[in-house]
């Protein structure tokens, strides 16, 4: 599938009349973070844990286009040096591979095209014997997959399964629609990257979404322009937001600062619920971060986890803690995500920096008692129960894997299926998460971006991919020639066939497109070349400039697509507490 055409609508938030460049604001990242305080030192910590899964060999595995060059200094200048004479300087030029750190040959993305290092396995399949670009799961993601037979289908818990849940979901698989039409965008909405996205549980227009400063923003992007930001919930990243299932107005999140806010989003009034960094810092051994959040609805309790592998419930009409953390994942290990399974809200899965995502009855919650403990090669991104029965489970490894357990009272020893998808990177991105699609009844719909670029008509652009997780193939790859940055954030709509996506400091918002818009499509296009196709050509680049502080890979080389889009610009004010536009 090809990079879509048809018109959007964009907002641009300009914050500040000079536009630093990448490498100049996350310069002043650093400088800012050495000489500011607790939270930012916190921040920088959480930065170098978050883009790496395993430090060993992560920095290893990420290679970009090198134009370092090596000087060597000649035996003879050496000599003058040490003799204390001046001598004439020698410099021999030559390149320098980023991944295995030799000379002789370069490795990273040439353009649009990823070339891998000689001396290393496949960036993509982590095998060796092939090249990314011949790599057999490229090809054809399905490759390999094999769907798993069924297993253990005679205990009781499958008879309750198959008496009580499977006759609620459909046997016939719907139509999918593929949201694969930009409809509109909020160009810089953020001032650093976007790091989650939530849709209103009952305002369909309405988008929620956290970013690395902690600043939350809600947006209407129906009305466009209609759009509040709070930059006083969190002083860091913001990794998680769930709903109050009792009341709709209340916004629950969590941050690397170490403290659980909830925020009325009608008078923009917030509380903190918890705070695990009471003395402020006092050096990354001590300064707990939270990522992992949930909520359980039966029980009215707010599950949390944090970056040292303890979870803590809160009570949410009292305001308080309920007894004391317990250890879930191995101490000192960062646990990455949390989840209540949809039928029976008392059944948690955790995943972690341990390799490891496990299943546990929070009736009975004590150290080493889960249910399973799934096994993985590398870091567990977040691992998810299907949204409408539970009974599978879906993860994202940086191992490059995406697997899935179709039946959780089975063997889990090993998953139904691996999945080969590209997410694994280095840092200063978001971590690649593969969800469910709420909508689907089948249970077999996933979304997730893609690290890897494509070359589309010499632009590079990194696809949001639709994956069918029952075969492993890849249903459709979601792309805008303008959007040249990677989207690790994505999140389908709980009712409309609308997918929202972060990329860098953007959000966009798209739809399905329709027999109405290739038609209207193709008349553009015509119009284009018999407009443009004299000697006299204007030239209508509709590309906008969304420059990330995040993204290195993210530019495209080669000629740009001519493209005519009719952009608006609004101005965000800047402001401590809440502010509107």
């Amino acid at each position: 599938m090809g990079p879509t055409t048809t018109r959007a609508r964009f907002v641009h938030n300009r914050r500040r009349p000079y536009a630093a460049s990448d490498e100049e604001e996350e310069e002043d990242q650093q400088e800012a973070s050495s000489s500011s305080s607790s939270s930012d030192e916190g921040e920088e910590e959480e930065e170098a844990d978050e883009g790496s899964g395993d430090v060993d060999d992560e920095e290893e595995e990420e290679a970009e286009p090198s134009g370092k060059e090596e000087e060597e200094e000649s035996p003879v200048a050496a000599a003058a040096v040490r003799s204390g004479r001046k001598a004439s300087i020698t410099i021999s030029l030559k390149k320098v591979c980023k991944v295995c750190k030799s000379t002789g040959h370069e490795a990273g993305f040439k353009g649009a095209v990823y070339i891998d290092c000689p001396r290393k396995p496949c960036f993509l399949c982590k095998k060796p014997g092939h090249t990314t670009l011949t790599c057999p799961h490229r090809v054809a993601m399905e490759h390999g997959v094999i769907p798993a037979s069924r297993r253990n289908t005679n205990t009781s818990l499958d008879y309750v399964f198959q008496s009580q849940v499977k006759g609620k979901v459909p046997m016939v698989k719907p139509q999918f629609l593929i949201p694969n039409r930009l409809e509109c965008g909020n160009i810089k909405f953020h001032q650093r990257r976007v790091t989650c996205l939530e849709f209103h549980p009952t305002k369909n227009n309405v988008l929620l979404s956290g970013d690395k400063k902690g600043l939350l923003g809600v947006w209407d992007y129906v009305k466009l322009h209609e759009k509040i930001t709070y930059d006083s919930v969190h002083s860091c990243i913001l990794n998680s937001m769930k709903f109050d299932t009792t009341n709709d107005g209340l916004l629950y999140t969590a941050s690397s600062d170490g403290t659980i806010s909830s925020t009325d989003l009608d008078t923009g009034i917030g509380s903190s619920l918890l705070n695990l960094n009471p003395n402020g810092w006092s050096g990354p051994n001590t300064w707990h971060m939270i990522y992992g959040m949930d909520f359980n609805s039966d029980k009215g309790l707010l599950l949390v986890a944090d970056s040292f592998g303890f979870l803590y419930l809160l009570d949410r009409r009292l305001k308080a803690r309920i007894g004391d953390p317990i250890l879930i994942h191995k101490k000192g290990s960062k646990v990455t995500s949390l989840h209540c399974n949809p039928a029976q809200p008392e059944v948690l899965l955790s995943s972690g920096n341990d390799h490891f995502a496990r299943i546990w009855d929070t009736r009975k919650l004590e150290p080493n008692s889960a249910f399973a403990s799934l096994a993985h090669g590398r870091v567990v991104n977040s691992g998810y129960f299907s949204p409408q029965s539970g009974n599978k489970i879906l993860t994202t490894c940086q191992d490059n894997r995406i697997r899935v357990w179709d039946y959780i009272f089975g063997n889990l020893e090993s998953p139904s299926r691996e999945i080969v998808h590209s997410h694994d990177f280095n840092r200063h991105l978001t971590p690649f998460k593969a969800e469910w699609d709420p909508k689907d009844h089948t249970e077999t719909v996933a979304v997730i971006g893609r690290y890897i670029s494509e070359n589309y008509n010499g632009i590079a652009l990194h696809p949001i991919d639709f994956i069918d997780t029952s075969t492993g193939k890849l249903l459709a790859e979601v792309m805008d020639p303008d959007i040249t940055t990677i989207s690790p954030v994505n999140k389908l709509h709980p009712r409309d066939d609308i997918l929202a996506s972060g990329s860098s400091r953007s959000i966009f918002i798209w739809k399905p497109k329709t027999e109405r818009d290739d038609t209207e499509e193709r008349n553009r296009e015509k119009a284009k070349e018999f407009v443009y196709g004299s000697g006299s050509r204007k030239k209508s680049n509709g590309k906008h400039e969304n420059s990330s502080d995040d993204d290195s890979d993210g530019s495209s080389d080669g000629k740009k697509k001519k493209k005519a889009k009719k952009t608006q610009f609004t101005h965000t004010v800047k402001g401590k507490g809440k502010s509107k536009v």
